[in-house]
């Protein structure tokens, strides 16, 4: 491939474009994007098979690239062109057999980076396990963050997403990304240290929600007896006592059955990330032990306050 200036009817001298675009095989098919951009196809560069295209950027003078697939494949792919206005190309392919014309639409991408840091101190955090989720909270991927707390991902443009991030002795925390048209996008991720309260008598942690009428652990309750695991990481003969209580209403023995289902999927939550079972047990007390005495009428926010476990300390 070689290239001439042109001035009116007079022609400059040829130039051969070198060895970045040319081979020893077969260079053809070349045509310039509005951005300055060459395309071409070759036979002699390492490719998929056939002639594949490439693209180079004249102005740079660097080593022409192939364009990869889905543009190329095994057989013959040429005489590429791309409208830079309508963010569309067409080029010449006979990978069915015949030389067919195919349209090309480039799928935008994204660099999603995440930057995790600590929320007291607002420095990095290495370490940290970032997730990306899409709109339906499907994890895509998961990486941990650098020694800068950055963590990068290749994402859709025009597509919102979830950032969240963990690291132990720390709250959970997310970001939201939201819709670009490509290029590199950060969201700042703060994460609080964890700061459980031991008194001589028990471990206090936020409240652990359940679902009506489930035992199941929730997510939000997950992170809550994480803390807990820490504790008793931390103070290897520490033996726990978990009440697990409701508020007034229902009768006292679905209540009573349904705060003995809670303490012991507390307990088996406990025990699967760890914790010896002759260091934790639990019970149910139902509505028998109120923190509000205000039985049939107590306000939403006094319920809230008898829906509760407790983490009694047996041993230290």
């Amino acid at each position: 491939i070689w290239k001439v200036s042109v001035d009116g009817s007079n022609y400059g001298k040829p130039q051969n474009l070198g060895p970045n675009v040319n081979t020893a095989g077969k260079e053809g098919f070349p045509s310039i994007g509005e951005n300055g951009i060459l395309y071409f196809a070759s036979s002699g560069k390492q490719g998929f098979g056939g002639l594949d295209v490439f693209r180079a950027d004249l102005d740079r003078d660097g080593e022409a690239v192939n364009v990869g697939k889905p543009v190329n494949s095994e057989k013959d792919d040429f005489s590429f062109s791309f409208n830079t206005a309508k963010n569309e190309g067409y080029f010449s392919s006979n990978r069915n057999g015949t030389d067919d014309i195919v349209r090309a639409v480039p799928v935008c991408r994204v660099e999603a980076i995440a930057m995790v840091k600590d929320g007291k101190t607002g420095r990095a955090l290495p370490g940290a396990g970032v997730s990306i989720l899409d709109a339906r909270k499907n994890v895509i991927a998961t990486r941990q963050s650098g020694p800068n707390g950055e963590v990068s991902f290749d994402v859709d443009c025009d597509t919102e997403y979830v950032l969240q991030a963990s690291k132990k002795d720390y709250e959970a925390g997310s970001g939201r990304v939201g819709k670009t048209k490509g290029g590199r996008t950060s969201v700042d991720i703060s994460l609080e240290p964890v700061e459980v309260v031991i008194t001589d008598t028990e471990v206090i942690l936020k409240s652990i929600y359940f679902e009506f009428d489930r035992s199941n652990i929730t997510q939000q309750g997950a992170a809550e007896l994480d803390k807990l695991v820490n504790v008793m990481e931390k103070y290897p003969d520490m033996v726990i006592y978990v009440k697990s209580h409701t508020d007034g209403k229902g009768s006292a023995a679905y209540n009573l059955r349904l705060s003995e289902q809670r303490a012991q999927s507390t307990v088996q939550y406990l025990v699967s990330k760890g914790i010896g079972k002759e260091r934790i047990s639990g019970k149910g007390f139902g509505s028998t032990e109120p923190k509000v005495d205000c039985r049939a009428n107590c306000t939403e926010e006094e319920d809230a306050q008898n829906r509760r476990s407790e983490f009694k300390i047996i041993k230290r």
